[in-house]
């Protein structure tokens, strides 16, 4: 049964509220820059690539990658040695902890614009997309600059009982609450009122879990285990052709002999990296379908979906036939239903990785378990997550990143010009509309590529003999094949 004429209009008034888009709260800072653009061109294009990098991978045996992630010593070059004289690890931990300390500040004490005040550019880009790129081009750089690290370790010179582990971390919890608290931070970006105020509570009440979790498990198991961005970045950084081998935490305290740091070839320490327990597999995916889910939330079709299709159909029922009255209680549970889905994207991506490798199992007529599969091949999914994190987010750095250099000199939003730069780059940058489509085009293109030579590298390991590699290897190529396709089917949707 149709709705009446005038009931149509209400509901396409209601929706239309719905498709507009908000003032400045989406990702923390508006659209993510995307464009519709053919995608049957693409997809097809893509797709083929993708094969004919498998058939060379195979016919190559792999051997594109070495089979240790051993590299050159650069320790003692003379860079590096300037650097230690120079105190720059000092110097950076300082000024970590003084941006941590800004960021707060500024939230709480600065203007409530999302574009005016420093924390929100600060954290979100600078940080949080800054130091994922960084972490893959030149190693985990954060676990030495970990503001929260800095912190604990400053309070434990002065109470040296501060950072003794009073409980010993659970095998079975793992990164399991670095998941829950992955997940939070999501949820605040992608669905809650992230405003500067907002910003700076979190900020304060992370500071504060980081600082109880340090003095109860000790600052090894928790920057190991719970930290968000110690996890986040130290699985990134395998990417890097750059490697620094932290002192241990213990010594740390004792100012001991510095750190490693080693070149190597890129994604060759990604082939070491030995994923044991399905807790980090789950943080692995996570970093894909949530990025995936934000790229997805935001089009006009998702919206309809929800607003047009499940409403009339079931939820009007629930609620209200006039659409006018019901779209106050149907706004709250499109929250729901987008928090829903944001959390249970990560079961279905999941389940079409654990398909493919049972597939994979019955072809090469293997004895490994589904757990040894899924832990041992999830290193090749970091490529991808990294693609598709750069597809969807780097035109922010563009567009509002740059900003940082003018609100460094005004973190208040207040009119105050502390370091002169407070009147640079005002215009607005809007990216060339080709230029990004390529670059995400490409980078999710790559990223599959490297991931199933990684994903063949491993597979080496798994199985004896080539043609069981082979064969191993074609449901996941069935599945880079999807995700890519699905990827830039996601990107090419309207907003």
């Amino acid at each position: 049964m149709q709705l009446p004429k005038r009931r149509h209009l209400a509901f396409g008034a209601a929706l239309g509220i719905v498709l507009i888009p908000g003032p400045a709260l989406a990702h923390s800072f508006g659209e993510v820059f995307t464009l519709p653009m053919p995608f049957w061109l693409y997809g097809w294009g893509s797709a083929a690539a993708l094969i004919l990098s498998f058939l060379l991978i195979a016919l190559s045996a792999g051997n594109a990658l070495p089979a240790t992630s051993t590299g050159r010593d650069l320790s003692q070059h003379r860079s590096i040695r300037l650097m230690r004289k120079l105190h720059l690890k000092t110097l950076a931990q300082s000024l970590s902890v003084g941006a941590l300390l800004l960021c707060i500040v500024s939230g709480l004490w600065g203007v409530r614009s999302p574009y005016g005040n420093f924390n929100m550019t600060f954290f979100w880009i600078v940080f949080l997309l800054g130091a994922s790129y960084g972490s893959a081009l030149f190693g985990n750089i954060y676990s030495v600059i970990n503001p929260w690290y800095c912190l604990s370790a400053a309070i434990n010179r002065f109470c040296r009982a501060f950072d003794r582990a009073r409980v010993t971390w659970p095998s079975w919890l793992s990164y399991w609450p670095a998941i829950l608290l992955y997940g939070a931070l999501i949820w605040l970006e992608l669905l809650g009122a992230s405003t500067p105020y907002v910003l700076s509570i979190m900020l304060l009440a992370y500071s504060l879990l980081n600082l109880v979790a340090v003095a109860v498990f000790g600052s090894r198991n928790w920057f190991r285990y719970g930290e968000i961005f110690s996890v986040l970045f130290a699985l990134l950084s395998r990417l890097s052709p750059l490697e620094y081998i932290a002192t241990d935490r213990g010594q740390a305290a004792k100012h001991t002999e510095p750190g490693k740091l080693q070149l190597r070839w890129p994604l060759a320490h990604l082939t070491d990296l030995r994923v044991g327990h399905w807790s980090l597999l789950i943080f692995i995916l996570f970093m894909l379908s949530s990025t995936a889910f934000d790229g997805l939330h935001e089009t006009t079709l998702w919206k309809q979906w929800f607003w047009l299709d499940l409403y009339q159909n079931l939820l009007r029922d629930f609620s209200s036939s006039n659409p006018l009255a019901a779209f106050p209680q149907m706004r709250q549970w499109f929250v729901y239903w987008q928090g829903f889905w944001l959390f249970a994207s990560v079961t279905l991506y999941l389940l079409a990785y654990l398909l493919s490798l049972q597939l994979g199992k019955w072809l090469a007529n293997s004895s490994h378990s589904i757990t040894e599969l899924a832990l041992g091949f999830a290193p090749s999914l970091l490529p991808i997550a990294l693609a598709y994190h750069i597809a969807h987010y780097y035109t922010l750095i563009q567009t509002q990143g740059i900003k940082i250099i003018s609100l460094i000199s005004d973190p208040l939003g207040r009119g105050d010009n502390i370091f002169g730069t407070a009147n640079w780059l005002q215009r607005q940058f809007i990216p060339d509309a080709n230029t990004v489509w390529h670059i995400q085009l490409g980078s999710i293109l790559i990223g599959h590529v490297l991931g199933a030579l990684v994903a063949h590298r491993l597979a080496q390991r798994l199985f004896e003999g080539e043609r069981k590699v082979i064969l191993s290897q074609l449901p996941m190529l069935a599945l880079m094949v999807g995700l890519t396709t699905s990827g830039l089917w996601i990107l090419s949707l309207p907003h």
